[in-house]
């Protein structure tokens, strides 16, 4: 697959979160067989499967083109630096004022 054309929910999972993924596909989708592995109760990996498809339709459901809200986001993250960050919000104000 072309990096270009990698869904925005995947890119936007931590290397735990695609882990799990991996895993949960390994393990044909039991949930009791990634308990074993993570050595948690079935509670605790139904949680934690409950909170990753949540991330990922939160993910699916933000309106694309709000630029702001993005920015803000990827900084949250730690995959925008702060002056990046202002200085891309700073460029966009200064667009939108123009028009």
């Amino acid at each position: 697959m072309n990096i270009d054309k990698i869904p925005i929910w995947l890119a936007e999972l931590n290397e735990n979160e695609l882990e799990f993924i991996k895993l949960f596909v390994l393990a044909s989708g039991s949930l009791k067989e990634l308990a074993k592995h993570y050595e948690i109760t079935y509670p605790t990996i139904r949680l934690k499967l409950d909170r990753l498809i949540q991330k990922i339709e939160m993910t699916e459901q933000r309106q694309p083109g709000n630029l702001i809200d993005l920015i803000k986001e990827l900084t949250l993250q730690n995959k925008l630096d702060l002056d990046t960050a202002k200085q891309l919000l700073d460029a966009y104000e200064n667009e939108d004022s123009n028009k």
